[in-house]
Formats: structure tokens, sequence, C-alpha cells
């Protein structure tokens, strides 16, 4: 059974987990395959990972559900048996509850020597999960269909999960995680893998999901390529291998058919944000930057940059000014504050038909000022989102696809919904970003981000397909970073020689 790490596979489309669960019938019948062998075929492909992963197994725990998850867990557990490894079940369930192909599976489990233990046992589940003295828990308790909440059982069965020492292998998805959106209730089990089946769900690449799927593998089940054919998504998830490719410059090129990037923000005692901005616009191939920001700190933005160039401008004169007229892209926010001299520089740049890139401050201005373009790329962090859409930041996380649709239903253009998976969106099709690491929470990193995405906007023809770009560099060159030097202190600045040098890769 061929079963492909994420990393090695994409791109790839992502799926809702309905799409699956209203479909894959039909595709497996299609196919000539019935359910049954669908479930012996993903009970063989975890238990094939396992062997490949986990040599020198000699005991094993499978918790299985009463659903269709629980029966791979059943068919894993089987498999196991006959080559030798000892097996214990704990089904979270009574055994009357277990009906179709999962009762096919535990039958066919029930003639090997494996022990298995119900819920209506005297012994209390967690006990036999926490006194398991062996070398790894098969997670098989719920499958994509899970949407509600867990009751305090199934709390106290996770939490012994999470709490053993062995490592963990889940069955499609964790159990507790919603596979649709990416978030969980309360308690989740942790994996060290995760085998999904037939195609990817989108809700294991992002939100609360990059904390307990671990390391995202994909079998097929032979059916996989045909589903892949006749049902369409709208979301997908990007890598290295689809991004766009530069079209080399000619010879001839020059400061002028490259283009200029205009950076508007940094207000009095916040320069850096500003700078870093302009920096990575910079590094990130716009030939020509320059910044307009408070004159208090004018000198404190160019130090040690020359190549920064100051825009004296006023918010009245704005559309008149030859830097605002000469620039293809204006960034405005990092550092831009929300007073009067923000909110003026904010509407006069709204007024006009300049592309923008709209971060930070200017976020908040705009969820203040509501208008809809279909030029501009908004970036909000999960704050920024929820002020935008007028609602909690808890509202955001719960479902993170919905609301980067809102967003662009609301305001237009292109949404840059960032966090673990960040997500990109321009209403049309959500693009679901792998690059970045936890050293990313540090101040200025998105910063950075607006001014990658503004040079690449002048140097790729796409505006969705540029934006992805600098989203999947941003998150790469940062991960280059922590693998040379680790995640904690991990600085926004440090970005800037891998982005260099990641823009100017051939594919």
């Amino acid at each position: 059974m061929k079963i492909v790490k994420l990393s090695q596979s994409l791109p790839q489309p992502a799926y809702q987990p309905i799409q699956v669960q209203q479909n894959e019938a039909k595709i497996a019948g299609d196919c000539g395959i019935s359910l049954i062998t669908l479930m012996e075929r993903a009970g063989a492909a975890v238990f094939s990972h396992i062997q490949s992963h986990y040599s020198s197994l000699k005991s094993l725990l499978v918790i299985s559900g009463k659903g269709n998850n629980g029966g791979d867990g059943f068919v894993v557990a089987k498999l196991a048996a006959m080559a030798g490894i000892k097996v214990t079940v704990v089904v979270i369930a009574n055994e009357a509850e277990i009906k179709g192909d999962a009762l096919t599976a535990l039958q066919l489990l029930n003639r090997t020597s494996v022990t298995l233990h119900y819920l209506h046992e005297a012994k209390p589940i967690s006990q036999l999960i926490t006194r398991f003295q062996g070398d790894l828990v098969v997670d098989g308790l719920f499958g994509v269909g899970f949407r509600g909440h867990l009751s305090s059982m199934h709390k106290e069965v996770i939490g012994s999960i999470n709490g053993h020492d062995a490592p963990v292998v889940s069955i499609d998805i964790p159990s507790g995680l919603n596979a649709d959106t990416g978030h969980c209730d309360s308690l989740v089990v942790s994996a060290q893998q995760t085998i999904t089946f037939i195609v990817y769900k989108r809700g294991l690449l992002t939100a609360q999901a990059v904390n307990c799927v671990g390391e995202l593998y994909l079998a097929g089940l032979g059916i996989g390529e045909d589903f892949l054919k006749n049902i369409h998504t709208s979301a997908f998830i990007q890598g290295y291998k689809n991004l766009p490719v530069f079209i080399p410059r000619k010879k001839n090129s020059h400061k002028g058919s490259i283009g200029l990037v205009l950076a508007i923000g940094g207000n009095k005692d916040m320069p850096g944000a500003i700078r870093l901005s302009a920096e990575a616009a910079l590094r990130s191939g716009a030939s020509l930057v320059a910044v307009a920001c408070h004159q208090d700190i004018q000198t404190l933005v160019c130090a040690g940059r020359p190549e920064i160039m100051l825009a004296q401008i006023i918010a009245q004169q704005l559309n008149e000014h030859s830097t605002f007229l000469k620039a293809k892209v204006v960034v405005i926010g990092p550092g831009l504050g929300q007073d009067n001299w923000a909110q003026k520089l904010f509407l006069a740049v709204l007024s006009s038909t300049k592309r923008c890139v709209v971060d930070a401050d200017a976020l908040s201005l705009l969820s203040q000022n509501p208008i809809k373009r279909d030029d501009w790329v908004l970036t909000p962090h999960p704050g920024e989102a929820a002020n935008l859409l007028n609602c909690s930041i808890d509202d955001i996380e719960n479902d993170r696809f919905v609301a980067v649709k809102a967003i662009t239903d609301k305001y237009g253009g292109i949404c840059v919904l960032k966090g673990a998976g960040t997500l990109i969106s321009d209403g049309k099709s959500t693009w679901i970003n792998t690059s970045g690491n936890a050293g990313m929470a540090s101040g200025g990193m998105g910063d950075v981000l607006s001014g990658i995405i503004a040079a690449l906007l002048i140097q790729l023809v796409e505006p969705l397909a540029a934006v992805r770009f600098a989203v999947y560099i941003h998150g790469l060159a940062a991960d280059i970073v922590a693998k040379n030097q680790g995640q904690r202190g991990l600085l926004a600045s440090d970005l800037f020689p891998e982005i260099q040098r990641l823009v100017n890769l051939e594919k």
C-alpha cells in the first residue's frame, strides 16, 4: 500500500470531510472496490506505516470507537496479531453498538488471540490505557465525521492517551479534531504521525491541527487518483513545487522597468516596522523603495540602509506627490498608528486607485472605514481579522476557512489570514501554506511579509500567485534560519539573507 508523506506529495488539493463522506462509496464502486475492502486497505496502510517506522515493535494498544474509524483500528489489530505482535484493543463503545463494516472487521479480529476490552466492563477504560506497558498507541477513536463536543468520558480517554509515554499514530485524523476547520473543542489526541486516507482534508493543515497532527501521510487506498479527477475543491495545499516561476530579467532592465514600492507608516516612536517592510521589499527584488513616515523618525528609518529613499508626503497632497505617482504598489500600515496623522494618510491612500498591501494599523483603520476593492491585499492576523468582521478571535479560529472567505466577500481583493497554516484566498480559491514555524511568533514578522508581497506584486503578473509565493518564501526563510540557529530568538531581520537567496533560486 503506497503511503506518501505530505512534504513529498505537494501540491495537492484539500477537501472538506463531507465531500469524502458523500463520494467515497461511489468512487470506490466505480473502481470495483467494496467498502469493506476499503476498510481493509486503510488498516493495512496504517499497519504498513507502523512496520516501517516502528520495526522493533513488540506490543501495541489500539483505541477504537464504534464507527468506521474504529473498524480501521480492528484491521490494524488483526494484522499486528498475525505478525506476532502482542495487541490490546480498547473499544470505547459497547459491543452491541458496533455495526456494518466495522462489525465485520471486529468479527474477523475475534478469530485472533487479541484481548479486547469494552466500555461496559467494570475496569475503567482510562486505567487500561494508563497501565499499558507497550511500545505504541494507535488512535482510532473518531473519524473525519467528528463535529461535536467531547463527552467527559472521551476527554478522559484522550487525556490518558496524551499522558502515555508511548508514541501515537492516528488513523485518518487525531481524535477530537474537526477535520474540516482544524479546530478542537477542548482535548485532541496529540499524534506523532497521522495517516489520512484517499485525499487530504483541509482541517489537518491549519489552526490547532498543527499542534496535534504530527507528520502527515496520505494513503490513497486505490481510489485517491479517481477521487481527485472526479471531485472538485476550491482549497489547495501549496509547497515549493507549485509556486510561480520568475521570468528572467532582461539584460537591459533598469530601475524604472522593475518598479518602485512606497511604504507608508512609521509614526512617532515606531520606526522599526516600516523599516522592516521597506528592507524586505528591497531584498525581494523591488528596484526602488521609498518610505513615507513621520518626520520625527526619518533618520532612524534610513539608518544603515542608504538604499531606502524618503518621501516627504503630506496626506492632502498625496495624489500629486511624484513618488506616489511613480509607485507601482503601496504598503500601508506597519507602525502607522491610529492618530490623526495616521488616519489622514490612510484615508488619502483609500481614496486613490493605487494597488495596495494593507497591513497592521491600516487594517484597524479599515475596519472603521470599510470599503471594497479588488486590487489590494489584506494581511490580517486573527485579532485584526476579528476587527474586520466585527466578531471574536474565537470565531475566526473556529473556522479560518469561513473567515478568510468572509473577509474577501466584504472587502474584496486577496486576503492572507496569518497564523499556523496561513490561508491565502481571493474568494474563489483558498491556498493553505505549509512553510513557517513557531519561531515566527516575534515582532516584525508581519511587516517583513508585507514588504515581500509588495515586491513580488510588481514582478509577477498574477497577483494571487505573487501573494502565494511571498507567503511561502517568508515561512521557508524562517524555517531555514530556525534549522540552523533554532526557533527561540529568531528575529524578523534574520530572514533577509534567505529571502534574497530564495527569490533567486531556479526551479
